[in-house]
């Protein structure tokens, strides 16, 4: 009789412990952890890794256990499409971090009904969720950043107005990423009277003196630095060679992490460059090294990667990630996996404010986001950082904008034509 309890009381046990994690939330990771963009890729989703095993460990999004499974892209648009078709079969929401991945399935994921962020990357007129309803540039995107590049450099100059006559470079990595700034760019010329010199960079970018000799004979007030990988470091020293002052450089925020700076040394010292996240120390990362690293259960084994500038974008990704589909649940049922659809509906209802991330230890490291079918942007804001030598700090202390109309208005025009184009009607989805 003991025996048979005893086998009873174990069934029951399993049966318990089966039934707590009796959902699991599919997560596929596009990731890319080898290549010229590689240090990028592995600190950004190692980062997405350890939020989803910290919420595990602390019984999932309402007992739905996150599982994940990565595969290597390489920063490849082809090979991103290839590893999207391989795993999209289970997933709710797909985050490639690639603006010619997220090209590549852009269409794809709209037929597949599967929601796909761009953090501060991508197709910037997707924010227009009325014509884009499966694609969310959350944060923050590139005309937005753009935007604020120029009210930042207008306020180095002295006054918006005293930017008529000068001169800007756009360098440029020479892909879809590199060119998406350019409308509002060259409408912020038209508006300032300001010249855009465009000059492009062939990835992966190891030599620059070609570019930096036109930059020179141009002789530019400002270079505007929209790299990635090691082109922005070889931009960075090219730069120092040919004796192009820092402080009149400024970044995209892609090239503004240390994997950016800490291989070009000494030329890398004082840079500036946009971001969407601030750098520093904060209780969730606390959290993460408390509960994960010291206990040997992180996902990265280069433990001065573990709080970095891509390390905390790539957590930003992972929070903003479950806080959909914890929004999801709570529409559509607790405790349950969520599909495409409702992921969906759960970023097109985000409001992560100052209360919300307070909450879940990230306060201020993001603008409060609040999302809508009119907009899968949420904020727009950006902040100036600044690399020291050794690490990055915050520039602005508040949150910044640039001319929001002016990119409201592009971005309804680009969004139209596209509607017209593949035949969409503009509405929003239920």
């Amino acid at each position: 009789m003991k025996l048979i309890k005893s086998l009873l009381l174990s069934a029951a046990l399993l049966s318990a412990s089966s039934f707590a994690w009796a959902q699991e939330q599919y997560v596929p990771l596009l990731s890319y952890r080898v290549g010229p963009y590689g240090s990028n890729g592995t600190s950004f989703y190692g980062a997405m890794i350890d939020y989803m095993t910290l919420v595990n460990s602390s019984g999932g999004i309402n007992g739905v256990k996150l599982v994940w499974e990565e595969c290597e892209t390489e920063y490849n648009p082809s090979r991103g499409v290839e590893c999207y078709e391989r795993l999209k079969g289970k997933a709710a929401v797909v985050e490639p971090l690639s603006t010619g991945i997220a090209y590549g399935i852009l269409d794809r994921v709209s037929k597949d009904k599967i929601p796909m962020t761009t953090l501060g990357y991508g197709r910037s007129d997707a924010a227009n969720g009325k014509v884009f309803p499966w694609v969310f540039p959350l944060i923050t995107n590139y005309w937005n950043q753009a935007a604020s590049m120029v009210v930042y450099l207008g306020e180095k100059a002295g006054g918006m107005d005293k930017l008529k006559g000068k001169k800007i470079v756009h360098l440029y990595h020479d892909s879809a990423y590199g060119k998406e700034p350019l409308p509002v760019l060259e409408a912020e010329a038209a508006k300032w009277g300001f010249e855009l010199v465009k000059i492009p960079i062939t990835p992966p970018g190891n030599e620059q003196q070609s570019q930096w000799l036109q930059i020179r004979q141009a002789n530019p007030d400002y270079v505007i630095m929209w790299t990635f990988g090691v082109m922005s470091a070889v931009g960075l020293k090219t730069a120092q060679r040919n004796g192009f002052p820092r402080e009149k450089m400024i970044g995209v925020w892609w090239a503004g992490s240390e994997e950016d700076t800490e291989p070009a040394g000494d030329a890398a010292k004082g840079f500036q460059t946009m971001s969407f996240t601030t750098p520093g120390d904060f209780p969730l990362l606390e959290e993460i090294q408390t509960k994960l690293y010291k206990n040997g259960k992180g996902s990265l084994k280069e433990l001065d990667r573990v709080g970095n500038i891509m390390y905390v974008r790539g957590l930003v990704a992972s929070v903003l990630m479950v806080e959909a589909m914890r929004n999801a649940q709570a529409k559509y049922g607790k405790g349950k996996a969520i599909n495409g659809e409702q992921m969906r509906w759960g970023l097109e209802n985000l409001n992560v404010d100052r209360a919300r991330q307070k909450e879940l230890g990230i306060e201020d490291v993001f603008p409060p986001i609040k999302t809508s079918c009119n907009d899968h942007e949420g904020s727009g804001s950006v902040k100036v950082v600044q690399w020291d030598g050794k690490k990055w700090f915050a520039v602005s202390k508040n949150w910044i904008s640039g001319d929001k109309a002016l990119v409201r208005k592009l971005l309804e025009d680009s969004s139209a034509a596209y509607a017209k184009e593949k035949g969409i009607t503009p509405a929003c989805m239920k």
